[in-house]
């Protein structure tokens, strides 16, 4: 049965940001509602070691997020399990459409919603999708125990996931198309050192071949980016790492937008063209993309939303 719930703010997204969201938002006694979207706990819940996180030498990715609900629930922020299919910002209070059938009015929003997995768009990656083609390591390594695998690009997600790989596969090859990788230092040092991992400068992923019957990955062509040359790669698994897109289904009409999708927010806060809705996360940040960096923007979200309220009264 559809119903309609009313409240002051309304978080959408469930990672670092829109938890912290929620932490500071019920302290403010304006209590919150956050809805967790399809992948609660966001990015994070894929990601294994988190060692950057503060107060915690190494943490796992989901252990954080499960510490992070529970704090926001802690303080008293009701959290459902619900996707938000659509958003209404043309006039306040705000509504907000559930998967459920359950209308959400909110005095304020906070969108939070991340980002996800970037794909290359070809037929060949699309066709096997689970059948040897994956976004996650942390999500599918296991499968690959003894076997060689690829991994496709050449920054922090890409570095982190072969690396990762290297538990479970008896050979990472690392493509990218240029000849030097744009991860930190420290990743670089780690993959170099890392018998098991061979990169392979200039090339990209021309196509994922495999067999039919049953359908499964065995190995990929690549191309030199440079000679146009074509190189066959025995392979059960293929590995798209080639970073992540804002998750700006719900706004991506209604706000100000920049950087190939991610929302805009006016100079240091979280602000959007809209008032009264803020974002905050990697659904606005195309240059740190980091967990704590996220939670810190939910903290202003929180805050932000406190002295709009407080103002509309």
């Amino acid at each position: 049965m559809s119903e309609t719930r009313k409240t002051k703010v309304l978080i959408i997204g469930s990672g670092p940001a829109g938890y912290t969201a929620a932490v500071y938002a019920s302290r403010a006694m304006l209590e919150p509602i956050l809805v967790q979207g399809m992948e609660p706990g966001g990015q994070l819940t894929t990601t294994t070691e988190v060692e950057n996180w503060p107060g915690e030498t190494e943490i796992q990715g989901p252990d954080l997020m499960v510490n992070m609900e529970a704090h926001a629930k802690a303080v008293g922020t009701e959290i459902i399990a619900d996707l938000i299919t659509d958003l209404d910002l043309s006039e306040r209070p705000f509504t907000a459409t559930g998967d459920s059938g359950t209308t959400y009015k909110a005095d304020a929003v906070i969108l939070a919603t991340g980002a996800r997995a970037k794909w290359l768009g070809l037929d060949s990656e699309e066709k096997f999708k689970g059948f040897g083609v994956s976004a996650c390591a942390t999500c599918d390594g296991f499968f690959y125990r003894g076997q060689e695998i690829i991994v496709i690009g050449g920054g922090n997600t890409a570095v982190e996931e072969a690396l990762f790989l290297t538990n479970f596969a008896s050979k990472v090859t690392l493509v990218h198309r240029r000849d030097e990788l744009r991860a930190e230092k420290i990743l670089i040092d780690r993959l170099m050192k890392n018998e098991k991992i061979e990169p392979l400068w200039d090339h990209v992923l021309e196509e994922v071949v495999g067999d039919e019957d049953p359908l499964g990955v065995t190995g990929v062509r690549v191309k030199h980016v440079k000679t146009g040359e074509i190189t066959e790669i025995p392979a059960k698994g293929v590995f798209i790492a080639i970073g992540h897109a804002p998750a700006n289904e719900l706004v991506k009409d209604t706000l100000e937008t920049h950087m190939g999708g991610y929302v805009v927010t006016q100079p240091d806060s979280t602000a959007t063209s809209i008032p009264g809705v803020f974002a905050a996360g990697d659904l606005t940040d195309h240059k740190y993309r980091q967990a704590v960096t996220s939670a810190g923007m939910g903290c202003m979200a929180a805050l932000e939303a406190e002295h709009f309220l407080a103002e509309q009264e």
